[in-house]
């Protein structure tokens, strides 16, 4: 059985990886001012850690982070800081997925395209983001996309915050096919995963395949012109984007989950050389 002293000090390195996540995320572009990581409480799964309500950039201590309920994304705390209105986006996830241990909301520019254009879904290109077709069920290796405005009630705010938790319910439900990225209409994309690091990975991947996609379809427009075959994708054609298969997908995922470390170790060196960012965990 680990020591109070030991469980401390993981608890201590848990907070300080967190805290490293904002900057990492924000150094890549995935968060600006806005857009939130969390973990779930590594001592107690009942609970989740997340930032107050301060740009990622500008997280700098345990003083800036707040122990919510999972139940209800209450804080634990009465006297804990103003926290994110869209705090049940984590917290309604975590309750849905026992096995979900960290949750990404973001807001990058690079995926906002593939949230509006209905005909043009989001699909994984290259081998760094086969977790965005792999583990999808239902969902034809494409990555769903939650319209808020198909859960708004009457008395809902309809500024695209999930501001409440049945709207944190409804957004959760559309990772029940085992996909590890939901898109979000006008407003960003949310990345799960079953530690930190992955979630991370996933986040910049995400936004780095939307890149990739995008200048893909960009090129077979200028070259092929603007037709059939075009927005999907079928393979079958001259120009056709020809997509990871399902089980490329599933292939390379499982390869970028032992390869984490990897970066991970690469993206702290570089926010801890780049003079930007404070971490006094």
């Amino acid at each position: 059985m680990a020591s109070r002293e030991d469980l401390k000090i993981y608890l201590q390195d848990s907070l300080r990886a967190l805290i490293n996540a904002s900057h990492i995320l924000h150094y890549h572009s995935v968060l600006d001012a806005y857009g939130h990581i969390s973990i779930r409480d590594p001592l107690d799964p009942s609970l989740f850690i997340m930032s107050r309500a301060i740009a990622p950039a500008t997280i700098s201590s345990p003083s800036d982070l707040i122990h919510y309920h999972v139940s209800d994304a209450s804080p634990v705390s009465p006297d804990s800081p103003l926290g994110y209105s869209e705090r049940h986006i984590h917290s309604a996830i975590y309750k849905s997925y026992p096995s979900i241990n960290s949750v990404v909301h973001s807001h990058a520019e690079s995926v906002i395209p593939f949230t509006v254009l209905k005909d043009i879904p989001l699909k994984p290109v290259y081998h760094m983001a086969g977790f965005l077709g792999s583990g999808c069920g239902d969902c034809s290796h494409t990555v769903p996309v939650f319209d808020i405005a198909d859960f708004f009630r009457d008395h809902d705010v309809k500024d695209m915050l999930v501001r409440n938790q049945h709207l944190g319910d409804a957004l959760a439900s559309y990772f029940k096919s085992g996909n590890n990225v939901t898109l979000m209409r006008g407003h960003g994309f949310t990345a799960v995963g079953e530690t930190l690091q992955t979630t991370v990975f996933r986040a910049i991947y995400t936004a780095k395949n939307a890149d990739i996609q995008r200048n893909a379809l960009t090129m077979r427009a200028a070259v092929f012109g603007y037709g059939a075959g075009l927005i999907a994708g079928n393979n079958d054609g001259v120009g056709d984007i020809k997509y990871l298969s399902e089980q490329e997908a599933i292939d390379s995922t499982d390869m970028t989950i032992w390869s984490v470390q990897r970066p991970w170790d690469l993206w702290v060196r570089e926010i801890g050389k780049s003079g930007l960012y404070e971490n006094f965990a």
